[in-house]
């Protein structure tokens, strides 16, 4: 038996929509699918029960706040027991620079991505907090050229 929410093609053009602007009102959600509105609504509170659709958010422009420089790093640690694991990853996803935080299957161990404001911030960070952890093996940095597609998928 499958987990995965069969969409037809109305419910595509409904999320597609929604992923461009979250804040449409169902009225111009209606319109734009090609639908009246309360069977729109009913799909959309359709897709919000399956948990197909997770959630509604601002996106943030890090620039405005002065973060504009993101950096990709690739962690490795010693540890291999569960304690250590647990201790790096709740003192990592705690730091106000990391905006993703993901334990890998293989090598890395660790994907961490932070917004900073500039080279300077991204050094403090860096030598001042993730290096001086216990147990980080191998750090290898790697910034962002340029942003080609970002996901609006959510996150669990």
């Amino acid at each position: 038996m499958s987990n995965e929410f069969h969409l037809d093609a109305t419910d595509r053009e409904i999320l597609f929509h929604l992923r461009q602007d979250g804040r449409l009102t169902n009225v111009e959600l209606a319109r734009r699918v090609g639908l009246t509105p309360p069977p729109c609504l009913r799909r959309v509170k359709r897709l919000e029960e399956a948990g197909v659709i997770a959630g509604y958010r601002a996106v943030i422009n890090p620039e405005a706040l002065g973060r504009g420089l993101e950096v990709l790093i690739d962690v490795e640690i010693y540890a291999q027991d569960r304690k250590s694991f647990e201790e790096f990853e709740d003192t990592v996803a705690s730091f106000e620079e990391v905006i993703e935080f993901r334990r890998m299957y293989g090598r890395p161990d660790y994907f961490i991505r932070v917004a900073v404001a500039d080279h300077a911030a991204y050094e403090a960070f860096l030598t001042g907090k993730l290096s001086g952890l216990p147990g980080v093996r191998r750090i290898e940095s790697h910034l962002t050229m340029k942003d080609i597609k970002t996901s609006d998928y959510a996150r669990p």
